[in-house]
């Protein structure tokens, strides 16, 4: 008699086993959902770093070829009245800073990419004060900062990144 007792229970907690391992399997499906997720985030994130990364050293490169050329560089041989384009970038010409900005314009468009969204400017004054704004297209970070609305479009890609340096 003992022994249909037993089966009785046996037989109400059939299936139980398999209900726990459902829901366990769905909490940890929402785990890896969740991981992948901050991978994704954190792919993103490290190529908008990269990016900034390349801006400065483009910076740093413009810098250093004014130093090179330093008088040149005080009387403004260097200074763009306007943002030079990655994709149209202006002859390298017969002077110093001519060639200088055109290499330096070709590296922003090889590293930054050659579109019209990268730009970059020069202004010294006659100090040896010098800034350099880099602009680019920053949407491999995938965040919204800073986003402007201009006409119709939103434009929420453009990173604007400046250095100040002393030559």
């Amino acid at each position: 008699m003992r022994v249909e007792r037993l089966g009785a229970v046996r037989s109400r907690q059939s299936g139980v086993g398999l209900i726990e391992v459902l829901i366990a399997l769905l909490v940890l499906s929402v785990g890896f959902l969740g991981i992948a997720a901050l991978e994704a985030v954190s792919l993103s994130t490290n190529n908008s770093a990269y990016a900034r990364s390349l801006a400065t050293i483009n910076s740093y490169s413009i810098l250093d070829a004014m130093r090179a050329d330093i008088a040149n560089a005080k009387a403004g041989s260097y200074n763009t009245s306007s943002a030079l384009a990655a994709n149209a970038c202006p002859a390298a010409g017969t002077t110093l800073a001519g060639v200088q900005l055109n290499q330096w314009c070709t590296a922003l468009g090889s590293t930054l990419g050659a579109t019209a969204t990268t730009t970059g400017n020069v202004s010294c004054d006659s100090n040896g004060i010098c800034t350099i704004t880099i602009t680019f297209n920053d949407s491999r970070s995938g965040t919204k900062l800073g986003c402007s609305t201009s006409g119709s479009s939103q434009n929420c890609s453009a990173q604007a990144f400046s250095t100040k340096g002393v030559l």
